[in-house]
């Protein structure tokens, strides 16, 4: 993934990064509230030397204290001097555990000892700071060494009492809740991120791009929400619908995908069932049809034919028909709308392998190939079954359809290496019901100079063309000129 992929994919996710935000902010600063206020008072112990008379007497005491210092720091939170306290003040506690909320400490090279109390009450707190230095006081002297006289070596003054706090230490509440907001944003981010790594499935050309450098020669929308517009057989219910462009952008870009020696034979397949590749090839056969092409589209997807069942006509007799020997091509081949004609399946063989490989099945497609402009060959999907690698051979090439926000890179490229692995020619992926985008003006009106492809069951029916009239051919040139060749829709 480069930058770009992953700004998109904080942006597509951003509602989700803001809500974590907010959860973990709103919990941290809740929590926070819960949490008991703690105020401290400190109280300072003077420390000094009662003997020395003479100058260096004195440098002595001092350089006496300031080792000795150290000591009476760690002296302050023994049970020594803590019980008294606890029995003065009345104290529900234990010395061990009234150790843990005082802290003794001293500067170097200093004889001031400062002693830290923190409680949830701000009047005990500064109580028991002054009863702990009160009490440090007569321990300390009473275990000093003792001079001539019954005196300690050492005095001891409180020089700061303790104070009772104005305001609590902890929690720091603001900090909290902003800690929060950001656990909750970097959680956020990383789902984001976790999330677009471990999703291969297609949605751009930039995916399958990752994976091969076989083309894109088109995006196929999906509809609109709440369009009028059908599904199915676009170009044919729809053929001036926006979807329909797309098809005819699939046509043109199989057109000029080969200048040199021009495309007159495909098959369509897929990755796996359900991707749509048999309505593309519906749609593919008129949109080329379009273009005064005569086309012929064979259902040899022997496993699973529907070409019979989208087009409404009779697919009993058909393909196998004619592998068999049981009928001729004329027999079967049905002419289902102008300029295409179509091949069903016919009974469903229990070997469709061996028969879509043998021999009966190559000439067919030789003769079909020098009596159409083009041939399309509705396939199975390739992971599931092999018959597309054997149909591809007999072609120009395959085009495989990647279904959008479904076909997974693994199972594309799975596909792509088995067409390349029998070296077998791969014309391009189409990427079929993306989302709908935006487009231009150009895209947004009625592409009406389109003629509507009508089967026989519609004149039958007595249906009007949705173009009545002589189309203007000076317009028809003009709109085909304008057209992007190789443009992708997006």
């Amino acid at each position: 993934m480069d930058p770009h992929d992953y700004w998109k994919a904080l942006r597509k996710r951003w509602a989700v990064i803001v809500t974590l935000g907010i959860l973990g902010g709103g919990g941290a600063y809740l929590y926070a509230q819960s949490l008991p206020d703690s105020f401290q008072s400190t109280s300072a112990v003077f420390v000094s030397s009662t003997q020395g008379a003479t100058t260096s007497e004195l440098v002595q005491g001092s350089t006496y204290t300031q080792n000795i210092v150290q000591s009476y720091v760690q002296l302050a939170t023994t049970p020594k001097v803590l019980a008294p306290v606890i029995a003065e003040l009345g104290l529900d506690t234990t010395p061990n555990r009234l150790a843990k909320s005082i802290t003794a400490s001293t500067a170097l090279n200093t004889v001031i000892i400062d002693i830290t109390v923190t409680d949830g009450d701000p009047n005990r707190a500064a109580d028991i700071a002054n009863a702990v230095s009160q009490s440090l006081t007569s321990v300390a002297t009473a275990l000093a060494p003792q001079l001539a006289g019954s005196t300690s070596s050492i005095s001891m003054e409180i020089v700061t009492p303790a104070q009772i706090a104005a305001n609590p230490v902890a929690p720091n509440r603001r900090l909290i809740g902003i800690s929060g907001l950001a656990i909750g944003i970097v959680v956020g981010v990383l789902y984001s991120l976790g999330r677009t790594l471990l999703d291969t499935r297609i949605r751009t050309d930039r995916d399958i791009e990752r994976i091969s450098d076989v083309p894109v020669i088109g995006n196929v929308e999906r509809t609109r929400r709440r369009s009028p517009q059908p599904t199915g057989i676009t170009m044919r219910l729809a053929p001036h619908s926006l979807m329909a462009e797309d098809y005819r952008r699939v046509r043109t870009n199989l057109e000029f995908a080969d200048v040199d020696d021009a495309i007159t034979s495909i098959t369509v397949t897929s990755a796996s069932p359900g991707e749509g590749k048999t309505t593309m090839a519906i749609n593919i056969a008129l949109a080329m049809a379009e273009r005064s092409l005569r086309t012929l589209l064979i259902d040899a997807d022997l496993r699973r034919p529907s070409v019979a069942s989208y087009a409404q006509i009779e697919g009993a007799a058909g393909l196998t028909s004619v592998l068999v020997g049981s009928a001729t091509l004329d027999d079967v081949i049905q002419q289902w709308a102008p300029n295409v004609d179509i091949l069903a399946s016919g009974v469903a063989p229990s070997n469709p392998n061996q028969l879509l490989g043998s021999t009966a099945m190559a000439r067919l497609m030789e003769t079909v190939k020098g009596e159409y402009d083009f041939v399309i060959v509705d396939t199975p999907p390739i992971l599931p079954a092999s018959d597309a690698l054997t149909l591809t051979h007999m072609t120009d090439g395959a085009v495989v359809v990647a279904l959008f926000n479904s076909t997974t890179r693994q199972k594309l490229s799975d596909t792509l290496g088995a067409l390349d692995a029998v070296r077998a020619r791969t014309i391009g992926v189409v990427i079929n019901q993306t989302k709908p985008k935006a487009r231009d003006g150009y895209y947004g009106r009625d592409l009406s100079i389109v003629p509507a492809v009508r089967t026989e069951a519609d004149e039958a029916a007595g249906e009007k063309p949705a173009v009545e009239g002589p189309l203007d051919l000076q317009a028809v040139v003009a709109e085909t000129a304008s057209r992007p060749v190789l443009g992708h829709v997006q």
